[in-house]
C-alpha cells in the first residue's frame, strides 16, 4: 500500500496562512446540472403531485408502486421492525432515545416557554411560544442507513410539541432498513414514506394527494436534497444546508495516539469530502498519531474513503501552544470539536465557535453521534460562527404579545405618532392619536 499523503503544517512556517486557506476551502456551490435537474423535479412534483413522485421513485430508487399510499410505512410495520431487530439493538435504540429525549426536555424547559409581564401602566408585554403544526424529517438511505438521524430529528420535534412528524426515507430497490424503521417507532414518527431525493423534499414542501405539506423540513441528504431544500426555503422552513462532515481535535499529547487516529477516521469514513484535522503543540505526538493512522488504515472497511478524505482535506497542524490551537479552532468553527486534553476545562473558555464541543480524552465524537443526548445535527463549513445545533427551538416559533392599557396608550401614543409623522405615515400616527383621551 502506498504511503498516505496527509498534509502536515506548522504555524511557524512562512507559508502557513496560504496553506491553511487551501485546507479550509470548500465550495458549497452546487453543480449547474444538478441545480437544473432539481428545479425540474420540484416543478414537476408541484404540478403532478403523486404521479411525479412515483415516476422519480421508480427512476432513481428502482422502486415501483401503483400509488404513493403503497409507499407509506404503517405504524404496525414500524413496530414489527422494532420487534424484529436483536435484543441488543432494541436496548441500544431505547437507551439512546431516552438520553436524547432527556436532553431535549431540559432544553425545552430552559428556553422554550412563553413569558409575559406588566409594566407600571398595566400594559402586558411578552412572548408566546408555540410548536409547529407539522414537520418533515429527511433520513438518508442511499450509501448507508442512519437510525441515529431519525432519533435526532424526530425526538426534539416530539418534545417541542409538534403535532405531526412526517418521515421520508429512500429505500433503493425496496430494501428497508429495520433499524431505521424501529427508530421511527421509538421516536414517535407520525407517518413515514419510502421516498427520497429532491422529489421527497418537493412532496413535503408543496404537498401531494397523499403526502401532507409540512411547515419545516429538517435532516441531511445528498447534493440533490440540499439543492431542493435551498429552493423550497420560503415556502417552508429548513434547518440548514449541511456540508461535508468535520472533526477538529485539539490535543495536548496526553491521549493515546491510537484513540485520536480513530477519532479522525470517524469523520473521514463518512465520505471523501469529510474533513479531519488535528492541532497539537507537540511535534513528536503528531508523528505518533501519523504512525497510528498508517498502521490502522489498512484495517478499516472503508479505508478507500478514509484515505481520499485525509489526503484531500485532512491535516496535522503543529501549533506554538494550546492557546494558539484554540485561536485556530475558532477560525475554523468546526462541526465537531474534541478537546483531547488532560485539562479540557482549562481550554473550553477559549473556544467560541463549534457545533459541539467534546471535553476530555474519553469523550469521543461518536458518543455524541449516537447516544450522549445533545443533537448530532450540527452546523458545518464554518457556519458554527452564527448557527446552532438542531434543537427544540427549531420546532417552535415565537409570537410577541402586546396588550396596551388605556393608561399605557396615553404614554405610547404620542411617541408613536411623532415617529410616524416623521416617516410620512399619517395613518399610523392618527391610529395612535385616536386613542388619546385629550385629543385636540
Amino acid at each position: 500500500m502506498t504511503a498516505l499523503n496527509l498534509r502536515q503544517l506548522a504555524t511557524t512556517a512562512a507559508d502557513f496562512e496560504s496553506e491553511f486557506a487551501r485546507l479550509r476551502h470548500w465550495s458549497a456551490d452546487t453543480d449547474a446540472a444538478i441545480e437544473q435537474r432539481v428545479a425540474d423535479i420540484l416543478a414537476d412534483v408541484q404540478a403532478r403531485g403523486d404521479a411525479a413522485v412515483l415516476d422519480y421513485t421508480a427512476r432513481f430508487d428502482g422502486l415501483s408502486a401503483d400509488s404513493v399510499a403503497a409507499l407509506e410505512l404503517t405504524r404496525e410495520e414500524l413496530k414489527a421492525a422494532f420487534e424484529a431487530i436483536t435484543p441488543a439493538q432494541r436496548s441500544a435504540l431505547e437507551a439512546a432515545a431516552a438520553r436524547v429525549r432527556s436532553y431535549h426536555e431540559r432544553q425545552l424547559a430552559a428556553s422554550g416557554q412563553s413569558w409575559s409581564y406588566r409594566d407600571e401602566d398595566g400594559t402586558l408585554l411578552g412572548q408566546k411560544v408555540t410548536p409547529l403544526d407539522r414537520v418533515g424529517i429527511y433520513v438518508p438511505g442511499g450509501k448507508a442507513a442512519y437510525p441515529s438521524s431519525v432519533l435526532m430529528n424526530a425526538i426534539p420535534a416530539h418534545v417541542a410539541g409538534v403535532g405531526e412528524i412526517i418521515m421520508v426515507v429512500p429505500t433503493p430497490r425496496g430494501e428497508k432498513n429495520a433499524l431505521v424503521l424501529a427508530a421511527a417507532y421509538v421516536a414517535g414518527v407520525t407517518r413515514a414514506f419510502t421516498i427520497g431525493g429532491a422529489q421527497a423534499v418537493a412532496a413535503l414542501a408543496y404537498g401531494t394527494a397523499t403526502v401532507p405539506a409540512v411547515d419545516k423540513i429538517t435532516g441531511p441528504g445528498n447534493a440533490y436534497v440540499a439543492s431542493a431544500k435551498r429552493r423550497v426555503f420560503g415556502q417552508v422552513g429548513i434547518d440548514m444546508i449541511a456540508g461535508p462532515s468535520e472533526i477538529l481535535v485539539l490535543a495536548d499529547g496526553s491521549t493515546p495516539p491510537e484513540w485520536v487516529a480513530m477519532d479522525l477516521f470517524s469523520q473521514a469514513e463518512h465520505d471523501e469530502l469529510a474533513q479531519s484535522i488535528l492541532l497539537c503543540p507537540d511535534a513528536a505526538y503528531l508523528d505518533r498519531v501519523r504512525a497510528e493512522i498508517e498502521r490502522l488504515l489498512p484495517t478499516m472497511p472503508r479505508q478507500a474513503v478514509i484515505r481520499a478524505s485525509l489526503e484531500g482535506r485532512g491535516a496535522l497542524i503543529h501549533t506554538r501552544s494550546m492557546e494558539e490551537a484554540c485561536t485556530i479552532s475558532n477560525r475554523i468553527a468546526p462541526e465537531h470539536l474534541e478537546v483531547s486534553s488532560a485539562e479540557p476545562n482549562r481550554w473550553e473558555p477559549l473556544l467560541k465557535h463549534a457545533g459541539a464541543i467534546f471535553l476530555g480524552a474519553y469523550t469521543s465524537e461518536s458518543l455524541g453521534d449516537y447516544c450522549a443526548g445533545p443533537n448530532h445535527v450540527l452546523p458545518t463549513s464554518g457556519t458554527a460562527r452564527f448557527s446552532s445545533p438542531l434543537g427544540t427551538y427549531d420546532f417552535q416559533k415565537r409570537s410577541s404579545l402586546i396588550e396596551v392599557s388605556a393608561e399605557g396608550a396615553q404614554i405610547l401614543g404620542p411617541i408613536a405618532a411623532e415617529l410616524a409623522y416623521g416617516e410620512g405615515l399619517q395613518g399610523h400616527a392618527q391610529a395612535a392619536e385616536l386613542r388619546l383621551k385629550n385629543r385636540g
